[in-house]
């Protein structure tokens, strides 16, 4: 580790390796562009541009990477939590020279995972990379310092150059936009900061919410969603009142973290329904889903009333 000059009384420490690689000049290989003596692993994963986007979570910023500090006489000031942050400029990509390297956040690098390096956004969060040419966008959790070069403002994993077509050219100009801790409450990041090649949001539709496990009490309901109603995620339908409890409770003390809304029991004549919401729109509700899924492994249902 290198213990950079304090301003004030506030060290950074950052990974050596890291330091050196984000300061030198990109070397161009025969088998893709990239930083000097580094590279691809010798056998990427074939579907590696398919990787997953990361999912942006609240999470707890570490402190020590929040001060200002200098490397190689630049004074760098991280953003402070939770503030909007917009960047245009080139992103480079750093692979198996860097691969297991501890970062500034204190894990190892996992070239395979939607990460990146920023010299000022907050460790760990979460961004939107979006490329300039073509529009692709990724989400890419922050957890590293870095690149310290003039010319560069974001270093991405070799997976996240991948899935923007980034390692053959090493480099490309691209919009970096922070997703804040609101952004991930309401749930509405996952079309913010894309852009089509001709400057416009690209139409999308969310993916549909995977079917939930079906329970021995009752059947899950599929209401039909009007513009009109609101719109909620459901977990499930029971004709016990005291097993809507139990899931509603199991829920709620798992997804505190990433979820303002709690898990509540809507009554109906018959059956007592586990709902979150109400959520903005059908693609809030979505991208909710997917949090609450990949933290809890429960699925659920759109459902309106």
């Amino acid at each position: 580790m290198t213990r950079l000059r304090p301003l004030a009384t506030a060290p950074v420490f950052l990974a050596l390796a890291i330091l050196a690689g984000c300061s030198t000049t990109g070397g161009r290989h025969a088998s893709g562009g990239y930083y000097k003596d580094d590279g691809p692993g010798a056998n990427p994963p074939a579907d590696v541009a398919s990787t997953p986007d990361a999912v942006p979570r609240i999470e707890t910023y570490r402190t020590s990477t929040s001060k200002p500090y200098l490397v190689f006489g630049k004074r760098y000031v991280p953003v402070a939590p939770n503030q909007p942050f917009r960047q245009e400029g080139i992103a480079s990509w750093y692979g198996r020279k860097f691969n297991g390297q501890k970062t500034a956040s204190g894990e190892p690098y996992d070239m395979y995972a939607m990460t990146a390096a920023h010299p000022t956004l907050p460790i760990p969060s979460y961004a939107r990379v979006t490329r300039v040419s073509t529009g692709k966008s990724v989400i890419v959790r922050i957890n590293d310092r870095g690149p310290f070069h003039s010319k560069r403002i974001i270093d991405l994993s070799y997976a996240a150059a991948a899935k923007l077509g980034l390692i053959r050219d090493g480099s490309g100009k691209v919009i970096v936009q922070a997703i804040t801790n609101d952004d991930i409450r309401k749930g509405d990041y996952e079309f913010a900061g894309k852009t089509a090649p001709d400057g416009h949001a690209p139409s999308s539709k969310p993916e549909p919410v995977p079917a939930p496990v079906q329970t021995a009490y009752a059947p899950q309901d599929e209401p039909t969603a009007s513009s009109a109603e609101q719109i909620y995620l459901q977990f499930g339908a029971f004709s016990a009142r005291q097993n809507a409890q139990h899931l509603a409770s199991e829920l709620n003390q798992q997804i505190g973290h990433i979820e303002s809304r709690p898990a509540q029991i809507d009554p109906g004549a018959k059956l007592y329904r586990v709902r979150i919401g109400p959520y903005p729109s059908r693609a809030a509700a979505v991208n909710a889903s997917l949090r609450i899924r990949q933290a809890t492994g429960t699925a659920s249902t759109i459902a309106v009333r």
